[in-house]
């Protein structure tokens, strides 16, 4: 694994990241409606969120990353096969996110705004959070429960983002 492929970093638009989950943000809300007598809007049903198998239920927390440094490695996905779970940039600032199909196909890279969240499917592989230039704190609603939901696996070949800035040629998946 000393050879490593670069990753394009493709801009994070809902056709494109559909597979994988739903992209958060207010332009995707098919219903908007007008609450509070009229001083604010709900952009409502914004992503599916799935947390009740086995029992399981749905929590609400703050995770805090660290910015990265690149060139970037990705050698290790996760992913949680009971539940969705959703991230919300609330920091101001845009992040990564890494997504693949499975630990032997080649992860893709989408540059998330920072009115963009995400909600991953369940069981859908990913990688952990990606903050670029400083500490950011992330809104996540996902699964709470006791079954193990927490899968790890090392990727087949090794993959580096050289920047966020630069994008690079992708492999082809497998």
């Amino acid at each position: 694994m000393n050879q490593r492929i670069a990753l394009l970093i493709e801009p994070l638009e809902p056709s494109r990241f559909a597979p994988f989950g739903d992209v958060i943000e207010a332009a995707q809300a098919r219903t908007v409606f007008s609450i509070n007598t009229g001083t604010a809007q709900r952009f409502h049903d914004l992503a599916h969120i799935d947390t009740a198998q086995h029992g399981g239920r749905t929590v609400l927390s703050i995770f805090r990353a660290q910015p990265r440094r690149f060139p970037f490695a990705i050698d290790v996905i996760e992913r949680h096969p009971l539940g969705s779970q959703a991230f919300y940039p609330l920091s101001g600032q845009p992040y990564l996110v890494i997504v693949s199909e499975s630990p032997t196909h080649v992860p893709r890279a989408f540059a998330a705004r920072a009115d963009q969240g995400v909600n991953f499917h369940p069981g859908t592989w990913h990688h952990a959070l990606i903050a670029l230039n400083i500490e950011c704190d992330f809104l996540v609603i996902d699964r709470d429960g006791g079954d193990e939901n927490c899968d790890e696996a090392q990727l087949s070949e090794a993959f580096v983002l050289l920047s966020p800035d630069a994008p690079a040629h992708s492999g082809s998946p497998r």
